[in-house]
């Protein structure tokens, strides 16, 4: 029931990337079995790294491509050479979140932090669940697949408690962040004749607006979940309140950071250690700019994650 209306819902929001979906959970399904059957070390590492290629290849190609190759026509024009044409690449939904987190159970697996799912409808399931889908909570195999395992039994205090965070967050979306948008929106789009004091008003509402709209859809994601007796991890833990910016980062959008922390931040200073404090700051500026840039193909989010990463340095 879960697998078929996990797809259902997808192809409603945009049935032409179901296939591209569908593929890459058989590809990865399989090449998990693969890593966790291997005996050999070094095809135990090929294995893996195949997977890491494979799926951050597609999400460059349909994220990222058209971007590097704006980028890269812009230095041809410099250069007085032709430049290049962008392709009409449609972003498919969810892709930034489906991919993390078939790279992260990649990633367990070949450490020997879970078990490799030889069932390819909980496999599925896992991957394609409809309430997180779409914008997460990015989730981990070691939380998620064990739930999918067990028999479900109703509880009625579990329902009620995921119907509050339902309604919960469906205020934070419709009531806060709508407002907060319609003031927002009438400072973005004319912010050039717009005076200091309007456009720092516009800045802290659409703080609040982001905020809003993206822990109220984290929200409602987890209360449908417990719906049906599953538990996805918190992903905001009230950040505006952090006494520091490492702690503002421990409460917002907590499923990428800890992410980052454990698959890029972690082996990426154990790589550079013998580098010192020098190795640490690369480590986490390269995050954080990782960080900024799985936001979007723009230079600002490059800069947003550059100066997250100097804040938290």
């Amino acid at each position: 029931m879960l697998l078929l209306s996990s797809i259902a819902f997808y192809i409603i929001g945009d049935w032409r990337f179901f296939v591209l979906l569908a593929i890459s959970t058989l590809i990865n399904f399989y090449l998990g079995i693969s890593i966790h059957n291997q005996k050999n070390d070094k095809k135990k590492s090929l294995t893996l790294r195949l997977g890491v290629i494979l799926n951050i290849g597609l999400l460059l190609y349909f994220k990222y491509f058209n971007f590097f190759i704006t980028e890269f026509s812009e230095l041809l024009n410099i250069a007085g050479l032709q430049s290049l044409d962008t392709l009409n690449i449609i972003l498919p939904l969810g892709i930034s979140f489906y991919t993390f987190q078939l790279l992260g159970y990649l990633i367990d697996v070949y450490n020997e932090e879970v078990e490799a799912n030889h069932s390819l409808l909980e496999f599925s399931v896992f991957v394609l669940f409809f309430p997180k889908i779409l914008s997460g909570p990015i989730e981990r195999a070691t939380n998620l697949l064990p739930q999918l395992q067990k028999v479900k039994e109703f509880k009625y205090e579990v329902f009620v408690d995921g119907l509050r965070q339902i309604l919960w967050g469906l205020f934070a979306k419709v009531v806060i962040a709508e407002n907060c948008a319609a003031l927002v929106d009438s400072v973005y789009v004319d912010y050039e004749s717009q005076p200091g004091s309007t456009l720092l008003i516009g800045a802290f509402f659409y703080a609040i607006q982001l905020y809003a709209d993206f822990s109220g859809y984290s929200n409602m994601a987890i209360g449908v979940a417990k719906l049906f007796g599953i538990h996805l991890m918190r992903n905001f833990s009230t950040p505006f309140f952090s006494v520091n910016i490492a702690d503002y980062w421990r409460g917002w959008h907590i499923s990428l950071t800890t992410w980052m922390m454990d698959y890029v931040f972690t082996p990426l200073s154990f790589m550079l250690r013998k580098y010192g404090r020098q190795g640490l700051i690369i480590s986490i500026v390269a995050t954080f700019i990782l960080v900024g840039f799985w936001h979007g193909a723009n230079w600002t989010f490059v800069v947003y994650g550059l100066l997250h990463g100097l804040y938290f340095i």
